[in-house]
């Protein structure tokens, strides 16, 4: 049988015009690669047994979306072996949940405007990062985080805050990282702001990456 993912959109604060266009973009990729995707805002979702699935994509989400049984059956999953993976607002999502800062490696605390810039591959060991080239020219918000991940998380990508204007964390600011919990695998990519991402196919082919990695396949 095919894996198959559920992909989580609800938000509960700044809503991305983006999300649908993302929606169908993992939809198309599971297509064409081999897996199911579900996708939907219904937290009660979450209160259910999760073992259909093969990883949990937060996309873009925000706020706090998860009711407290919700909570205890994520971790649940995730420490158990499902995969999770985080995409760009994943970060500004559910502040008031310890775990899920553990979790995810970092929480958003702010972001420049969207325009171009340039992020550095660190670690082309991996599905989301072996296309890519060393410089990876992209436009997006480039999250900043209230703390660098690095040291508890394998970092992927970083940003050169050299090129662009209004970067906050200096010469160490992981972008793209994974790392386990439990038994599961976490993937988070801070990138993914506007649709046009999602249409790009350096960036198809990175979130492909993250999600059958975090899959485990």
């Amino acid at each position: 049988m095919s894996p198959r993912v559920v992909v989580y959109t609800r938000t509960a604060a700044y809503r991305h015009a983006s999300i649908p266009d993302a929606v169908a973009a993992v939809r198309s990729l599971g297509a064409a690669h081999g897996f199911g995707v579900d996708a939907g805002e219904d937290p009660g979702v979450f209160e259910a047994p999760l073992d259909a699935y093969a990883a949990v994509v937060f996309l873009s989400t925000s706020g706090e979306v998860l009711t407290p049984q919700g909570r205890e059956r994520l971790a649940e999953y995730v420490e158990g072996g499902g995969g999770f993976v985080g995409v760009h607002a994943a970060a500004c999502t559910e502040y008031d949940w310890p775990y899920y800062g553990e979790l995810l490696g970092a929480r958003f605390d702010r972001h420049p405007d969207c325009q171009p810039g340039r992020a550095v591959v660190e670690d082309r060991r991996h599905p989301a990062t072996e296309h890519l080239p060393p410089f990876w020219e992209f436009t997006d918000e480039w999250y900043d985080f209230r703390a660098s991940p690095r040291g508890a998380v394998r970092v992927l990508v970083s940003a050169d805050e050299s090129s662009y204007e209004g970067g906050g964390m200096g010469e160490d600011h992981p972008l793209v990282w994974c790392r386990e919990q439990g038994r599961g695998r976490v993937f988070y990519t801070a990138l993914g702001h506007a649709s046009q991402a999602y249409e790009d196919p350096a960036f198809r082919a990175h979130l492909l990456g993250g999600i059958t990695w975090a899959v485990g396949h």
